[in-house]
């Protein structure tokens, strides 16, 4: 069974290794927790660049269209139709995830010993309408359907003018785009537009939309946020998940920071999890005011520890855009892949930027996971007993501190929840004085 092999891996690491977790996988905390959040994966090797973008489009068909900033005219051979599924896959295999453990028996020496080792371990038009579009200063530069998409490639010289293309031509796009368009026309970029061919959806059976896979070569190592930003009406979430050969991704033009993680949470969290890590997103993206790039999860995406899910086969890898695979980038040699997986919450004052980033030297493993603790509840066999108690009790009440800083819930109702009193049992002399 993957799962037990996975497991056996990960005790063999943790024998060996002090950066592996362990510990028995028991929930995860997927993107679909988080409403209307956009997912992208982004393969990047040298200046070569595959991105996938999934389209969680609720509404009339007629009525999508994406319009994304590229660096150049793309060939119908670098556009793809993707699988929704690797995104389901990349996903389970990189979410926030709750391991458990069980206490051993205090009585024995050994196992004592080793409860304290593990304390220590922490993506032709008509003449007509050809003059048209010059007037406008837009160049229909080259057209395709591929699968249920009718997408079209443009230049712009001016940002009104595309706008009042794209609208003319029956692209839904809020009003007031222009601004959002301006400063890549600046930079002389090109747009990928799409919109639902529904004669060609309708032969493909399928109830949603497939993602849309793009490759192309550019310096730059960066993501387009600003145009999602059009009709925004307050924060908005971005999970990417950025496929690298060698190291961590981080941004350079925003601070990138790990997640709280790692840490012992009340016993209760287990039929809570969901929420336990929807408030506690919440509440640190709140802190940092919406300004920071997040880091959920990065490791190398042939093992896991614990598992949330299996690691990616080098099909589903293909499948997302990765190229060097088996020496499919033409240069042979390594086959490996790092995933880092980010996300973003934005608002339009605080991300007045495109996401740029950079692939790091890093390559110490992270996820954002959160242990839960069974006590031992044996009989009083031995003098350690007592003493193992109170170390119990000492843990519940800092399980109870870090839930409410983590999640900014009430502290007496996480108590409460425990089975704890609503408030610590007040000093002597506190109670002398009220």
């Amino acid at each position: 069974m993957p799962f037990l092999r996975c497991l056996a891996a990960g005790l063999l690491a943790c024998a060996g290794s002090a950066h592996a977790f362990c510990g028995f996988y028991v929930g995860k905390a997927d993107a679909g927790l988080f409403n209307e959040a956009s997912q992208v994966i982004m393969v990047r090797d040298g200046n070569r660049t595959v991105i996938s973008m999934l389209n969680d489009y609720k509404g009339e068909p007629t009525e999508f269209a994406l319009v994304v900033p590229v660096p150049h005219v793309l060939q119908r051979s670098q556009i793809n139709v993707g699988d929704r599924r690797i995104f389901d896959r990349i996903d389970a295999f990189s979410a926030p995830r709750l391991a458990e453990y069980h206490d051993d028996d205090p009585c024995s020496r050994r196992e004592l010993d080793m409860m304290k080792l593990r304390r220590m371990a922490p993506a032709s038009m008509a003449m007509e309408a050809k003059a048209m579009d010059r007037a406008l200063g837009v160049t229909v530069e080259a057209t395709y359907t591929v699968g249920e998409y009718d997408i079209v490639i443009l230049s712009a010289e001016q940002s009104d003018g595309l706008e009042t293309w794209l609208l003319q031509n029956g692209y839904r796009i809020p009003p007031g785009a222009s601004r959002a368009l301006q400063p890549y026309i600046r930079l002389d970029m090109k747009f990928f537009v799409a919109k639902i061919n529904l004669a060609e959806r309708a032969k493909t059976g399928l109830t949603y939309l497939r993602p849309l896979q793009f490759a192309f070569e550019s310096e730059k190592f960066m993501l387009p946020l600003r145009l999602g930003m059009i009709n925004a009406r307050g924060p908005q979430d971005l999970i990417a998940f950025i496929l690298t050969k060698n190291g961590r991704v981080e941004s350079t033009n925003y601070r990138t920071v790990k997640l709280p993680a790692n840490m012992d949470v009340p016993l209760f969290v287990r039929s809570e999890f969901n929420q336990f890590y929807k408030a506690l997103f919440n509440e640190q993206a709140k802190r940092e005011k919406y300004r920071v790039v997040f880091t959920e999860y990065f490791w190398d995406m042939s093992w896991c520890d614990p598992c949330a899910a299996d690691p990616l086969a080098p099909e589903e890898l293909r499948k997302a855009g990765v190229f060097w695979l088996n020496g499919e980038d033409g240069q042979g040699g390594a086959s490996k892949v790092m995933l880092t997986r980010l996300h973003v919450r934005y608002t339009r004052p605080t991300f007045p930027e495109d996401l740029m980033f950079q692939e790091t030297a890093d390559r110490e493993n992270f996820q954002t996971r959160y242990v839960l603790r069974h006590p031992w509840t044996g009989k009083d066999d031995c003098p350690q007993v007592a003493a193992y108690r109170e170390s119990v009790r000492k843990r519940q009440q800092i399980e109870a501190a870090t839930l409410a800083q983590l999640t900014g819930w009430e502290l007496g109702t996480v108590r409460t929840k425990m089975g704890l009193p609503a408030h610590p049992e007040a000093k002597w002399w506190e109670r002398l004085w009220n």
